[in-house]
């Protein structure tokens, strides 16, 4: 009898805590979802607010102070930024390292379509053994990539070399490498696995019923290709441009070991600031500033892309 009324008494117990009415955090929990989504996110971004936030905003806080010799004087001023925009030096790099970019991005993009679409339409066995293929060239080191690259365009390089080996020149080119075109079509290298994926992948969930129905139609290959296939692969092209554009701005190893004195860019200006120079607060501005150019334009660019995606449509 005492161990049935003591079960009894501990089923009462269970029963009236699972009973008990939720507190005020778990019913705003449970009343918005958004909430939810949040706290699950909340580890990722305190991580992200610690390795990325902080470090940009301490960047942007030096960027608004002044290097007097060996000291730094802490009053807020924009007289960095008047140093930014006030030397035709620092513009010209800006739209140079822009213009880098602008012809990386459009190249590569250029050259992973086609190899993503013979993926993704003409393969039908072993997707991924291709996929696999296309990105051995990035098992290396970035930095030794980028050395091969100056192995094959320098003055006695792979190129010049071959060329002169098969009597098409009697003297090696010096224009293929340290200029802008070195650094273009060595970005180009680097960063082509990131144009692939993301096409690949938009391509590869296209409904292939679509394309069937349209031959139906009468619709040619071409026209397929313009009025369903590149439109919705437009998603993956504006990914594979952003991935490509945002990064190649900033690089600073590539134009520092091909690029020469014409195809200096703004990251290489800055490590001078921030290391021979020692001038932190002009460094950091040209990187704010930076940063605030390539965000602009990557968002005009995402916006005019989804204009044009939402026209042909």
């Amino acid at each position: 009898m005492a161990g049935a009324k003591r079960g009894q008494s501990e089923g009462n117990v269970s029963t009236a805590q699972s009973k008990r009415s939720p507190t005020r955090i778990e019913r705003w929990l449970l009343r918005s979802e958004g909430v939810r989504g949040f706290a699950l996110l909340s580890p990722t971004l305190v991580v992200l607010a610690g390795t990325l936030a902080a470090p940009v905003a301490l960047l942007l806080l030096y960027s608004l102070w002044t290097q007097i010799g060996l000291a730094l004087d802490t009053h807020l001023t924009l007289g960095q930024y008047a140093a930014v925009f006030g030397r035709a030096g620092f513009r010209v790099l800006l739209l140079r390292s822009i213009a880098i970019s602008a012809a990386v991005t459009t190249i590569t993009v250029l050259l992973a379509y086609p190899m993503a679409y013979f993926v993704a339409f003409r393969v039908q066995h072993g997707k991924f053994i291709w996929l696999l293929l296309l990105t051995i060239p990035f098992w290396t080191s970035y930095l030794l990539r980028v050395f091969a690259w100056k192995v094959i365009l320098g003055f006695n390089g792979v190129i010049n070399s071959g060329l002169i080996s098969a009597g098409l020149i009697s003297q090696p080119l010096g224009f293929l490498l340290y200029n802008p075109t070195a650094v273009v079509l060595t970005l180009a290298h680097a960063y082509a696995a990131f144009a692939v994926l993301p096409i690949y992948v938009s391509l590869e969930k296209i409904d292939r019923s679509l394309l069937e129905a349209a031959a139906d139609l009468g619709d040619g290959p071409v026209r397929r290709f313009f009025r369903i296939t590149f439109p919705l692969s437009l998603p993956g092209v504006i990914a594979a441009s952003v991935l490509i554009f945002v990064p190649t701005t900033g690089d600073y190893v590539t134009p520092e070991l091909v690029g020469g004195t014409s195809g200096v860019m703004i990251a290489n200006l800055i490590e001078v600031q921030f290391g021979r120079v020692g001038d932190w607060p002009l460094g950091a501005a040209l990187a704010v500033s930076t940063m605030a150019a390539v965000g602009a334009l990557a968002a005009l660019a995402v916006k005019a892309a989804r204009l044009a995606t939402a026209r042909i449509r």
